[in-house]
């Protein structure tokens, strides 16, 4: 029988006690990438004022970094499926560096939308496969977890990363912030070459049918469309947080920034209690944190213009936004493993995709929801709502198809 690539890398990384030093190093470029994805949000309001265009044509470098993972990785993924893996993830990390130096000196709005695109191809792949590798180096009942803690690099990104790249935009202007994140994929490229094993073998051969034998696959087709919807549902608001914050509930630049590092808190206990929730049964646990992430984004909807009532509102938004992210992963890796044997890595990388899709239609969605005159900035949070509450109908049809 055809093995699969995580039996493979199971056989060459033997799961052990403790942290395994592989893991550090996905967690520490995810960080970086983490940082980049999510900064734009806290700086759109200095990157709009410096390049003369408006609130909502700027999100758009959210929406197009989005795209950029979305559609580059798993063309990129299959064409370098048989690439050793320690060499992949490393390059993969060069490519991020290279397209933060083109942001940081980017002459005008169009150019920088160029970077950041091409900044995205890395993102899939590397999360991709590091998800297929962090799984197959811990025991069964641990593989949730482990996911979870190679996506702690995001949450962390978000506690730390976000709130002090937009202070380095705010005071040093929005080239600085970029120049920041490619010393930090410096950092990550380091700890990839130092921390993750030699001998990690190369993927099985993909190719682009693979990818298309996959998406034909009604049951790992629909966890891509409760990704999409149920994670991005929340980015409809959180793509215009800062100005929200300041313009409805009415703190100030500083005050944001610490609200974001505050809001990236509550992520990282989400992701982590969300990990260990989803190792066992994890649809059955996506629709419950589906379902109280859409009555969040509903709360906050009447909450926002309270400093006191918004903020806490805020924590809950934040802690059940990163939740359903592990069960995500895990789950489609499953459905991949039990349908379509051999195509856990490439069904992982489409994951992938379709978080950052969600992502770029949140983003995409938030923009025509602000710049509408019978919506508006402030009506953001429950059309995010309605978006994660049909991610919790689809996952309630795909746990009743897949018990």
């Amino acid at each position: 029988m055809k093995q699969t690539e995580s039996i493979a890398l199971a056989q060459h990384i033997p799961a052990q006690k403790g942290l395994h030093p592989a893991l550090w190093a996905l967690t520490i470029s995810a960080f970086a990438i983490g940082t980049t994805e999510f900064v734009a949000v806290g700086i759109l309001p200095t990157i709009a004022d410096s390049l003369g265009v408006t609130i909502s044509s700027s999100g758009l470098l959210v929406s197009i970094y989005a795209l950029g993972v979305a559609l580059g990785g798993p063309v990129l993924t299959a064409l370098t499926s048989n690439v050793p893996r320690k060499l992949l993830l490393v390059s993969c990390m060069g490519l991020f560096i290279a397209g933060h130096i083109a942001s940081a000196v980017a002459p005008g709005f169009l150019f920088l939308l160029a970077s950041r695109f091409i900044s995205g191809f890395a993102h899939a792949v590397f999360f991709g496969v590091g998800a297929t590798i962090a799984a197959s180096i811990v025991p069964p009942d641990k593989k949730a977890t482990a996911i979870a803690i190679m996506f702690a690099g995001l949450t962390i990104a978000i506690i730390v990363g976000v709130p002090l790249g937009t202070v380095i935009g705010q005071h040093f202007g929005w080239r600085a912030t970029f120049v920041g994140v490619a010393i930090l994929g410096s950092i990550g490229l380091v700890a990839n070459m130092l921390l993750l094993p030699a001998n990690l073998p190369a993927g099985l051969p993909l190719k682009i049918k693979d990818q298309l034998k996959v998406l034909a696959n009604k049951h790992i087709l629909l966890v891509l469309a409760i990704t999409a919807l149920g994670y991005g549902g929340t980015f409809v608001v959180f793509t215009y947080m800062a100005t929200l914050l300041e313009k409805t509930t009415g703190f100030s630049a500083n005050t944001v920034s610490i609200l974001l590092l505050v809001y990236g808190v509550a992520i990282a206990i989400g992701n982590l209690l969300g990990g260990k929730l989803s190792n066992h049964q994890p649809a059955k646990i996506l629709v419950r944190l589906f379902v109280l992430q859409a009555i969040a984004l509903l709360v906050f909807n009447f909450t926002d213009v309270n400093p006191v009532a918004g903020v806490i509102t805020l924590l809950f938004i934040g802690g059940f936004s990163f939740a359903t992210v592990p069960g995500l992963q895990l789950y489609i890796v499953q459905l991949a493993s039990k349908y379509l044997p051999g195509t856990e890595d490439i069904s992982s990388a489409l994951n992938i995709s379709a978080f950052n899709l969600g992502v770029a239609m949140g983003a995409f969605i938030g923009g025509l929801v602000v710049d509408s005159p019978a919506l508006g900035l402030n009506a953001t949070p429950w059309v995010g709502a309605i978006i994660v509450l049909i991610g919790a109908g689809l996952t309630v049809i795909s746990y009743r198809n897949n018990k």
